[in-house]
């Protein structure tokens, strides 16, 4: 994945401090891709980096919590810019369309950076690792369900929803977003665009009034 030299720019740092970092930051969401996060080592980083040496990662984000955070972060954003633009059309207040947009363009995204989603997914299921980022665990159930329920609960205060539980319906969302991933790496012939408007059409009918 290509990261956005110009986001560590505006960290203060110089163009060839900014650009070793986002090839750090690139190097580690593609190991973690291929290799799990478990198996994601800084000698590994180092080598996918093209890194002369290992102190560089150590020099750039100071230990393995600080690296865990700026490539959370840099996933988040990625993903949270990506909804964005592909709702960039829907009515704000047109909270079924916002619904269908987020979960079309959830499932888009699976093929289109598919190397987030598989971070976001290890990450989670190693959110208490002791060396890792403190917040992982909070970050990632913000990205997968918490702006999802907060839109779902205001859709029901307005009435766009039925008698639903946002917390419920929210879950039930991600996880099959996450189904839909699983198929998609086992056979990659899957027809993501036919997984995400049938989704949409069951979730629409779920939360209909």
């Amino acid at each position: 994945m290509q990261v956005n030299i110009d986001t560590q720019a505006e960290l203060g740092l110089s163009v060839t401090e900014a650009t070793t970092r986002a090839q750090i930051i690139g190097a580690t969401i593609a190991t973690i891709a291929d290799h799990g996060y478990a198996r994601t080592t800084f000698a590994r980083i180092k080598e996918r980096a093209g890194l002369s040496s290992t102190r560089l990662i150590s020099y750039h984000f100071t230990n393995k919590a600080g690296l865990m955070q700026a490539v959370l972060s840099t996933v988040s954003e990625t993903k949270s810019e990506y909804l964005r633009e592909r709702s960039e059309g829907v009515d704000p207040a047109d909270r079924p369309g916002n619904l269908r947009a987020y979960i079309e363009t959830s499932v888009a995204f699976l093929r289109d950076y598919p190397q987030c989603e598989r971070v976001l997914v290890e990450m989670a299921a190693h959110a208490d690792d002791r060396d890792g980022w403190a917040m992982t665990g909070v970050m990632v159930g913000q990205l997968r369900t918490g702006a999802l329920q907060r839109q779902l609960d205001q859709g029901r205060k307005e009435g766009a929803f039925g008698d639903i539980s946002p917390e419920i319906v929210a879950l039930s969302i991600a996880q099959a977003i996450d189904g839909v991933a699983a198929a998609y790496a086992a056979d990659p012939s899957v027809d993501l665009d036919r997984y995400g408007r049938e989704l949409a059409d069951l979730f629409a009918r779920a939360t209909a009034r």
